[in-house]
């Protein structure tokens, strides 16, 4: 496979608006985390706290991850341009393929993390009677059931 400069350039704009989104991800984070301290000081019920406190140290591992393996991606992007422009063709697509994977295994980090945000709105959610979450079929059921 012939890559051209051009072709890890093209990676660029992508990998600077996922680490956009993983940025805001992290400061929306941040905030919830210093929110959620202020009520742990003054709440003398700590045990729904102590579930949300264990999910935001996992998802703050996570973005961690998300945004190591992104500007790893970014650098391996731009080394393989300098490989490319210096002709070391074999060196380059190599360092394309890891940047391409890098990039991948951020994406999948990224999916972990939306899910671990649900499994923490659901545990918010916990506290409040019955408000189950039916399943797709469940609520149309209900809905055929109401008219």
């Amino acid at each position: 496979m012939d890559i051209s400069i051009n072709t890890p350039a093209l990676l660029f704009p992508a990998i600077s608006l996922i680490m956009l989104a993983y940025t805001n991800r992290f400061l929306a984070l941040a905030n919830l985390i210093r929110t959620l301290h202020d009520k742990y000081k003054s709440e003398d019920n700590k045990m729904l706290l102590h579930g949300q406190i264990k999910n935001l140290r996992y998802r703050m591992k996570l973005i961690k991850n998300m945004q190591a393996l992104g500007v790893l991606s970014f650098i391996l992007c731009i080394v393989c341009m300098y490989f490319i422009y210096i002709n070391w063709m074999r060196l380059a697509s190599i360092l394309f393929a890891m940047a391409l994977l890098a990039f991948t295994f951020s994406l999948l980090l990224s999916l972990l993390e939306i899910q671990k945000s649900n499994k923490a709105l659901e545990l918010q959610l916990s506290d409040m009677e019955g408000l189950e979450d039916p399943s797709v079929i469940e609520y149309i059921r209900k809905k055929f059931e109401k008219e």
